[in-house]
């Protein structure tokens, strides 16, 4: 078994293997790693290299016209900036390679400019101030969830690309790393989406095709992502066998497809964008014609869908509002920079979740010149708790009672989630290719309803029917009742990008995490303390609960006489001689997070930012989930209770170290290896795994995933 300390020792070594590649890389460039290259880019997309165009150095003129070509759709942004940020004696030849190679201009057309003497003078451009654009949401390579947006900054891993477009130019230093951000923080102009026109509309397909090979050390539950230890096997939760259940496996269904759009309006402080955007790691497909295949039967699954209008009310001021499925607030403002994409650090330190949702804020530039923004957003979102379809409930209903749980008894809370994040935006290292840091705190309020049917009505009406004519609980309660529980989470996150090392690190606490992939998989517990004739669970409309949640339980204040006869689903005939009270349902509370620094190698040794060594870069992530103690050893909380009362589940954390070593081959191409640990920790040291035969308090997974990907 593979040891954190080999990991390290395996990821360093490789580290060091590449440095003679990047250190060989570097001739004709200038010593210093920020300064720009004096060198243009050769237009290789050319069949005759274009003649040799200069331009006075810092020519306002160029800056003006790359504001214009980008409004018009000629440039792309990341193409403007690419030019902007060359050294000033070579942004003229720059935009006429960048031109050649559209078509723009032809062999004629560079001839001639190349014989300024033979032209009538030129006019002078049209006074413009450059576009901004917005910061990419990070390399759809590297981020887990997020999609390519155009960018202010070079991109690394490999930055986004419309459909049919030729490369940008090529940077003029190795960018730093980037951190993943599902957020923009500069807001969408007018124009600023280059892409595909469809009549007045504009369409920039992107998205990315992934290829690894996984090995994992230990994988009881057949995944090809890893899965918190507590299994979904039938009978065999917390056991993996007679071996460690390692297993292999090679995917292909994280390749991911998106769409952003551009909407028209007659006025220029008006921008209308969406995007569209899916993915294959849903379910596997069960029709007849697949029932041999069905392993490699994706189905195809939404993942984003939004519209967003934004009024820019100054300069310096936009107001937006955005309906749709998009990301949460909470948990979603700072993601991991790591290969496994498909659970994403999912209870191991990793908060994040889409939703469907209407939120709205604004967009200050407080200082321009240092990039500071205030961006304070609010929105109410789809009420949801989350549930593991293989455990079922009390009868055994599988997917229905993921359903019920999972979406139903958020809605029947009859009220929306709330959630809220404030951002602060800086530039905090002026090199240039790192993007502006950010920190930033959200947080979250819901609340979930479970509703219990007319109890004289519920079950065989014998048993039911005969109970509640000898006690008094139905009298207290004849139409049925509700339980419910609160939700809540709060979260500080901070992006800290230079040019020498990148680093990201989430806090998060709160209750009932489980939609948010935090807690250990607990929601919430039913509280029995200090009751007695405890009755229940009683059924619900969204037929739960699940084995790891309360039920709808009542009890009595004051002394429960029985009047004799054996219990009938779950209920004991008898007396309350105080008062019926519904079991109040509390939810699970859990705090965690993680840290990850990231190292831009090519970077650090001065690799020439165009050729093939421009994008090794290297990350460490840790990151920790955890229970509260004091939950998991409440005496009287109770899960899915079954007459005598069970426990909430007992994992006390989730732990896991990665490391994971990016290599860009091109605009194209990137090829990654990570190294991890994932370990699942039970309560107060108890052994409640089965590894390989042998008992253990703790469980783990050495996996290792390796391949190219291709983004389009």
């Amino acid at each position: 078994m593979l040891t954190l300390k080999r990991l390290l020792w395996c990821l360093l070594v490789l580290a060091i293997m590449a440095l003679p590649l990047m250190a060989g890389s570097n001739d004709a460039k200038p010593a210093n790693g920020d300064a720009a290259s004096a060198e243009p880019a050769a237009a290789t997309a050319n069949a005759n290299p274009s003649p040799n165009l200069t331009a006075a150095p810092g020519n306002a003129n160029v800056t003006a016209l790359l504001g214009v070509l980008v409004k018009k759709g000629v440039l792309a942004s990341a193409e403007a900036d690419a030019i902007r940020n060359a050294a000033p004696e070579a942004e003229f030849q720059l935009l006429v390679e960048a031109l050649s190679r559209k078509g723009v201009l032809n062999a004629a057309d560079l001839n001639a400019a190349a014989s300024p003497a033979a032209q009538p003078a030129a006019a002078a451009a049209p006074a413009a101030a450059p576009v901004e654009t917005r910061e990419s949401v990070s390399s759809s390579l590297a981020d887990p969830e997020a999609s390519p947006q155009s960018q202010t900054q070079p991109q690394t891993p490999i930055p986004s690309r419309v459909a049919g477009e030729l490369p940008p130019p090529p940077a003029s230093v190795v960018g730093a790393v980037i951190p993943v951000r599902v957020f923009p923080i500069d807001p969408p102009k007018t124009g600023g989406l280059a892409g595909i026109k469809a009549g007045p509309i504009t369409l920039a397909p992107y998205g990315f095709i992934k290829s690894t090979f996984v090995h994992d050390s230990s994988d009881p539950d057949g995944d090809d992502f890893p899965f918190p230890g507590i299994w979904l096997n039938s009978g065999n939760i917390l056991s993996t066998g007679p071996t460690q259940d390692p297993e292999v496996h090679i995917k292909a269904r994280s390749t991911r497809f998106g769409l952003n759009l551009e909407w028209p309006d007659m006025s220029k402080n008006l921008t209308l964008t969406g995007k569209i955007e899916g993915d294959f790691e849903g379910n596997f497909s069960e029709v007849d014609n697949r029932d041999v295949s069905s392993i490699r039967s994706n189905e195809p699954q939404l993942r984003l869908a939004y519209v967003r209008l934004d009024y820019h009310a100054s300069d310096t001021f936009d107001v937006f509002f955005l309906g749709g499925q998009d990301w949460t607030l909470f948990g979603s403002g700072a993601l991991e920079n790591i290969v496994e994409t498909t659970f994403n650090g999912a209870f191991w330190g990793n908060t994040w979740e889409r939703s469907p949702q209407m939120r709205g804020g604004f967009i200050w530039t407080l200082d321009k010149a240092h990039h500071v923004n205030l961006e304070p957003q609010f929105g109410i979102m789809m009420p949801s708790t989350g549930q593991i379809l293989k455990l079922g409930n009390a009868g055994g209903n599988g997917l229905a009672a993921q359903l019920g749980q999972g979406e139903r008894e958020g809605a029947d809370s009859d009220r929306p989630e709330q959630e809220g994040r404030v951002a602060l935006t800086y530039q905090l290292d002026n090199a240039k290719g790192v993007a502006p840091a950010q920190i930033a705190v959200a947080g979250f309020h819901s609340r979930r309803t479970s509703i219990a049917y007319n109890l004289s009505a519920v079950g065989p009406s014998a048993a039911y029917g005969t109970l509640c004519t000898t006690t008094n609980y139905c009298g207290t309660f004849p139409n049925g009742f509700e339980a419910s529980s609160n939700q809540w989470g709060e979260q500080i996150v901070a992006q800290i990008p230079t040019r020498w090392v990148t680093v990201v690190a989430s806090a998060y606490q709160g209750a009932d995490l489980r939609f948010y992939f935090g807690g250990q998989i607990n929601s919430f517990a039913t509280d029995v303390s200090g009751l007695t004739g405890i009755q229940g669970p009683f059924p619900t409309l969204d037929g739960g609960p699940l084995a790891a949640a309360g039920g709808a339980v009542l009890g009595c204040l004051g002394t429960f006489t029985p009047t004799g006869g054996a219990a009938v689903n779950g209920i004991t005939p008898g007396t309350c001689g105080g008062t019926v009270v519904v079991a109040p349902q509390r939810p699970i509370r859990g705090f965690g997070g993680f840290v990850q620094v990231g190292l831009p190698l090519s970077r650090w040794f001065n690799a020439d930012p165009k050729g093939h060594n421009a994008g090794w870069q290297l990350l460490f992530t840790v990151g920790k989930d955890q229970v509260n103690d004091r939950d998991l050893n409440n005496p009287g909380f109770v899960g899915a209770y079954n007459g005598g009362g069970t426990a909430p589940l007992p994992l006390l954390m989730g732990k896991t170290a990665i490391g994971t070593l990016y290599y860009k081959f091109n605009n194209w191409c990137q090829f990654a290896f990570e190294q991890s640990v994932y370990a699942t920790r039970g309560l107060d040291h108890a052994t409640i795994y089965t590894i390989a035969g042998q008992p253990s308090n703790e469980w783990q997974d050495h996996r290792t995933e390796f391949g190219p990907i291709f983004t389009f």
